[in-house]
């Protein structure tokens, strides 16, 4: 007997079956629908967010650079304005003694007795002490003959007198300081002031 052969015929249903789905390529505009993320978009926005960020950084940067040179500058000001006037005190205390010394200097005036050689060494002394106020930028104040400043003057008491104007310093009774151009101590002073006319009777 012939043996009967079978043949298999395979159907397009068949043949997709077997072969392997092929990955359907998708749109940006799907990706974003389906939930997928372009890689592109998520580079640009991490990009753009890290550029943001340095340029917060650099404003930052400037911004205490600024602090800092302000902060030097500062200092710098203090330091200077603590050497001007470190000796201050010490000078302040030093006035009573060029005081003292002016006054026993004019009192010596017309007296043929005293002896000349302590009135040199008192001169000297005086001298020397206003070199070293010269030296740590101390000096007096012209007060008599200028008019009334209440900033540099301290008004002790008024003089009535018609040869010098109203307000106008006609006598200095202590003499003022300045020290860099700072009050150190007021000129104690006398200012004019026109005289009364005497009422009729």
């Amino acid at each position: 007997m012939s043996e009967k052969k079978t043949i298999k015929i395979e159907t397009d249903s068949k043949k997709a079956e077997g072969k392997k789905a092929e990955p359907e390529q998708t749109t940006p505009d799907e990706q974003a629908i389906n939930g997928e993320e372009d890689p592109m978009k998520a580079l640009e926005a991490k990009f753009e967010a890290k550029e943001k960020e340095a340029e917060e950084n650099y404003d930052r940067l400037l911004r205490l650079s600024a602090e800092f040179e302000n902060y030097k500058k500062r200092s710098s000001r203090e330091i200077e304005e603590f050497r001007k006037f470190a000796n201050q005190s010490l000078i302040k205390e030093m006035l009573s003694v060029v005081d003292n010394l002016e006054l026993a200097m004019n009192s010596t005036d017309g007296h043929k007795a005293i002896d000349k050689d302590l009135l040199q060494g008192l001169e000297m002394t005086h001298r020397e002490i206003l070199k070293v106020f010269e030296k740590f930028n101390v000096k007096p104040i012209d007060a008599k003959g200028q008019p009334f400043d209440p900033t540099f003057h301290e008004a002790v008491m008024q003089e009535e007198t018609n040869d010098s104007p109203k307000n106008t310093v006609v006598n200095e009774l202590q003499k003022g300081y300045l020290i860099h151009d700072r009050l150190l101590r007021p000129s104690m002073v006398v200012v004019a002031k026109p005289k009364t006319k005497p009422s009729d009777p």
